[in-house]
């Protein structure tokens, strides 16, 4: 006969505390300051004999320690009420109360603290969870029992059970702590016991890494025994029961068969904060807890009554024996067994979400049993109700009648129970997303080996395609990078990125994501140009000169280029004789250059795609004194560290001029202006082309006023002529510079 043991914690809050890492450690007594009289509500303080705990401890460092199971009674004398003052103990890592009367409720609230075996301190009060599930198939002698606590490795407990109301209504009879050492039967486990306490990991190695999956054998077909079907989606690893260490002793009936798998029911266990190196514990604990005989400290029933559990860290347990491939009867959510499975997140979600590890390994092992019974786990199913009750939300359920749930649903869904809290429950459409397919948020999030334009990605040609989803990897089978449509490069589910050579031209470039269900889903197309032509220079480097303050080491100048690419110019670089970034439009820059000396100017221009191509061109700007030119007229010498070279050249008679004669490619004339300075004529080989009023409202020395360039260089002559402007006849100028 099969026995309910379904372990999710009702509408209580339970005070948590942070466990410590699992540590076999030798038994001694303590002495107590006090005894830890307890004051109950509405009634005055219950004491009672309690079994006198043992003396007998494990040895420090021992490898293996077998589960121990034993009991403490509450006693009271006031009714309604029962209490167990502060008690040494052995150690012990999980809790429950039970009572006699397996059909029988516990009409009140229970509660326990306990003692860390790591740092000797007393735990807040934690609820039990006593509202748990009926037994559908209950037999004779079975104990009504809480839901168990894991509360990591203790030796000291206080309880206390009473009606939450006051009254005096008597609670049931042979009311018990029942404490489970979970012991120690692995390798993995032993040298886990050895290790010093670790802090809270959120995403820690998994319980698997240290014992190699593997299921308990699948038990031959027979007349009562159904054949294992194949599933849609791979089978996920799954610790066995010997992995974790059922004692099979205390399990003696013959698995029942479902006709199917319908639907999962989602739970969680409840419990204190715990390492991932203890799940095998916290499991062990369970099991021994329910199917220890009732002569020996449990409640004797027949076997845990979930199908799987999960761990925070992802790892996935075998639950109730009978063969995981194949649709075992369990007894996890009232009403609603005939037709499902159940999977149990080890740990407390009333208010926090589960990790992400957890929820992908539930999404997993419910996708693999609905997928032997083609069930997409993303669809509803209709369940036959097995029992006239209502669930947390009120819903009334008629037994016989059909009902419209969802593939994966809680276990509040179909019974009066919190479970799986509050946090786990807002997260069962990603696990239902998760389970089903296609992947979730698939989005592109660089491309190595490119660069964006506007919204067109440039490239070489080798391109490496990185992306992220919210599907976690262990649910897709496989990612395709898709060059025009095409599958270019396949990678495994777990991998984030994927390279490709692509050939010249314009491609579209996506990343299709491929669910272990089958179902694909691709990102948007991304336009990739692949291009391996370097830009060109229409127009190589010029330097011509440009107005401005001239001193002896820098002229003004403009350098000048033209750039283009047959796809995208990105820049163009000045890299000599100095340095500086431009934009793809640019063509001309302002600058400065020593005079007198040749400069290499060297431009090179990229692409968006990143090939380049260099130009350059040497210049030498050359100052020409006013003393080198050909005068005609009075000229007045005048000195001033003002002056270009510390002199120049004034004159108020009208026809006065100077004359230079060079061969280059752009020149300026040098003068002082003022507001008393007046006007002069420029011609240029015999020609004149300007009138230039040097007038200005403060005095300005070194001006390049007047610029003139060709387009190659040439032989020319530069002749300016004094205007005699009345009332200000007078022009001094510095002299003359041209570029070669």
């Amino acid at each position: 006969m099969w026995a309910v043991t379904a372990l999710c914690r009702g509408g209580f809050v339970v005070s948590r505390r942070t466990s410590h890492a699992y540590r076999p450690l030798s038994f001694k007594r303590r002495a107590w300051l006090t005894l830890g009289a307890v004051v109950l509500g509405g009634g005055g303080v219950v004491s009672y004999a309690v079994a006198s705990p043992s003396s007998d401890g494990d040895a420090v460092g021992q490898a293996k320690r077998p589960v121990k199971v034993f009991s403490l009674a509450l006693k009271g004398t006031a009714a309604g009420k029962r209490e167990l003052p502060r008690t040494e103990t052995q150690q012990f890592s999980l809790v429950g109360v039970t009572w006699t009367g397996v059909t029988r409720k516990l009409d009140g609230r229970a509660q326990v603290r306990t003692r860390s075996l790591e740092t000797g301190e007393w735990s807040a009060w934690r609820d039990l969870e006593v509202d748990t599930d009926p037994l559908e198939d209950p037999e004779p002698g079975m104990r009504g029992a809480s839901e168990p606590l894991w509360v990591g490795p203790s030796d000291g407990i206080e309880a206390q059970v009473l009606h939450e109301d006051g009254s005096a209504a008597a609670l049931p009879p042979g009311l018990k702590t029942t404490l489970v050492d979970p012991g120690v039967v692995t390798n993995a486990e032993a040298k886990a016991a050895a290790a010093e306490p670790a802090g809270f990991v959120a995403e820690p190695a998994a319980f698997a890494a240290d014992v190699t999956p593997s299921p308990t054998p699948t038990p031959t077909a027979t007349a009562t025994t159904p054949t294992p079907r194949p599933s849609t989606v791979p089978k996920p690893d799954i610790v066995s029961r010997a992995q974790w260490g059922a004692d099979e002793s205390l399990s003696p009936d013959p698995s029942e068969y479902n006709a199917d798998v319908k639907a999962v029911f989602v739970h969680h266990t409840d419990g204190a904060p715990y390492e991932c190196t203890d799940s095998a514990a916290i499991v062990r604990g369970i099991y021994a807890y329910h199917t220890t005989p009732v002569d020996k400290g449990g409640n004797g029933w027949n076997d845990i009554g979930y199908n799987f559990l999960v761990d925070k860290c992802g790892t996935i347990f075998e639950g109730r024996k009978g063969g995981v491939d194949l649709p075992v009867l369990g007894a996890h959510t009232y009403g609603w067994n005939r037709e499902s499975a159940g999977v149990a997140v080890l740990g407390d979600y009333a208010t926090a979400g589960a990790s992400n590890a957890a929820l992908a390994s539930v999404a997993r092992i419910a996708a693999w049993k609905l997928g032997q019974y083609n069930a997409d786990p993303a669809t509803t199913v209709q369940l036959k109700s097995g029992a006239t009750q209502k669930n947390y939300m009120g819903t009334s359920y008629t037994a016989g009648t059909l009902y419209t749930f969802q593939r994966i649903s809680a276990h509040r869904d179909g019974y009066n129970s919190e479970c799986p809290g509050d946090g786990l429950y807002g997260q069962l459409p990603t696990i239902r997303a998760w389970a089903s397919g296609p992947v979730q948020g698939l989005k592109v999030a660089s491309v190595g080996g490119a660069a964006l334009s506007g919204s067109t990605y440039y490239t070489k040609g080798a391109i490496s395609v990185k992306w992220s989803a919210t599907t976690p990897g262990s649910l897709i089978k496989s990612f395709d990078l898709l060059v025009d449509g095409k599958v270019a490069a396949t990678v495994a589910g777990t991998a984030t990125s994927a390279s490709v050579t692509l050939p010249a031209g314009s491609h579209s470039v996506a990343v299709q994501a491929v669910h272990q269900s089958g179902k694909t889903t691709a990102t948007a197309a991304l336009t990739v140009v692949a291009d391996t032509t370097a830009p060109v220079f229409t127009a190589n480097p010029t330097l011509s000169l440009r107005t401005g303050t001239v001193n002896t080491t820098a002229v003004p100048v403009t350098l000048g280029w033209k750039a283009t690419d047959d796809k995208a110019l990105k820049e163009t670089r000045l890299t000599s004789p100095q340095t500086a970034v431009f934009g793809p439009t640019w063509t001309a820059n302002n600058r400065t250059s020593n005079s007198g000396t040749a400069s290499t100017w060297s431009l090179t221009a990229y692409d968006v795609a990143g090939n380049y191509r260099t130009a350059s061109a040497a210049y030498t700007p050359v100052i020409l004194q006013e003393t080198s030119a050909v005068k005609t007229g009075t000229w007045t010498a005048r000195s001033s560290t003002s002056y270009l070279g510390g002199k120049s050249y004034s004159s108020g008679s009208k026809g006065a001029s100077l004359s230079w004669t060079f061969t280059g490619r752009s020149a300026s004339w040098v003068v002082s202006r003022a507001s008393t300075s007046g006007q002069a004529y420029v011609y240029v080989d015999g020609v004149k082309v300007s009138t230039i009023d040097l007038k200005y409202s403060s005095t300005l020395y070194r001006q390049a006023i007047w610029t003139k360039t060709w387009s190659s260089s040439a032989k020319h002559t530069v002749k300016i002529v004094v205007v005699g402007t009345s009332g200000r006849p007078t022009i001094t100028t510095d002299g003359l510079v041209y570029i070669r």
